[in-house]
């Protein structure tokens, strides 16, 4: 690693929302800014973070079946357990903490968010070297015809945020936490209320899927596809070989092969 490099060398400017703003927002803002999660603050204090898949598990819930995004409050599915650092410390310190957190928060010496560090920000200037097969990590299939919702509950349960989209040996596209979050909070917002709850149930994968499927071969080298993955914004990819899928490389396992 390059001891002369510290985190006011690579952070960027801290993606912010108010713990009082709708949740409608915060997903808006993460979208624009290809960011996820976002740094929560009130009072201009950070208080915790905000991701898609808490918006998503949020508005999927029976509980809240019948109320609007509009009127959900970021307060609502506020994570409080987040970790910070300091703009002169040395960059090696966020390996093993982007090894577990998708962000750490900047903090100044009053303890107010100057900066933001992800998982991009570090693999821009610190690529794992190899082939993207030592990065590899396992990732599951899902048919075109499963309910979203059936899908939501698997997300949970497996601790997974992607899957690839398979029709038998055809390997159709991705779907991922945040094709999720964006569907249903669109049908929660353009959706009459007597009509949401059978809608949604009636959402399946083929309807919110990314096509086509962007995947690599074994080969490739890691440093390539980081640059692939930074400039097109995609958080995940599947590894294929002759049409098998042999797993994936995410930035989460890019940042593990560190």
């Amino acid at each position: 690693m390059n001891q002369t490099l510290f985190i006011r060398d690579i952070m960027s400017r801290p993606v912010t929302i108010a713990k009082s703003a709708v949740i409608t927002e915060a997903l808006d803002r993460m979208l624009d800014q290809e960011i996820d999660p976002l740094v929560v603050t009130n009072n201009g204090a950070v208080v915790g973070t905000v991701s898609r898949r808490a918006i998503a598990e949020t508005i999927g819930s029976k509980r809240n079946a019948n109320l609007s995004p509009n009127k959900i409050h970021v307060a609502n599915v506020v994570q409080e357990e987040f970790t910070s650092a300091y703009e002169d410390e040395s960059l090696d310190i966020v390996v093993p903490l982007l090894q577990v957190y998708k962000l750490v928060v900047v903090l100044d010496n009053d303890h107010r968010p100057i900066g933001q560090v992800t998982r991009g920000d570090l693999l821009r200037v610190m690529p794992p070297g190899g082939s993207v097969d030592q990065a590899m990590e396992s990732i599951a299939v899902v048919t075109p015809d499963e309910r979203v919702v059936h899908l939501r509950r698997r997300m949970l349960d497996d601790g997974a945020n992607r899957y690839v989209v398979a029709d038998g040996s055809e390997l159709l596209g991705m779907v991922t936490e945040t094709d999720v979050a964006r569907s249903m909070t669109q049908f929660r917002e353009d959706v009459a209320d007597r009509f949401q709850d059978h809608r949604i149930r009636n959402l399946i994968v083929s309807d919110i899927m990314s096509t086509p499927l962007v995947s690599v071969p074994p080969e490739t080298r890691a440093t390539d596809l980081v640059e692939t993955m930074l400039q097109r914004g995609i958080s995940g990819v599947p590894i294929v070989e002759n049409g098998r899928l042999l797993g994936a490389v995410s930035r989460q396992s890019l940042v593990q092969a560190l």
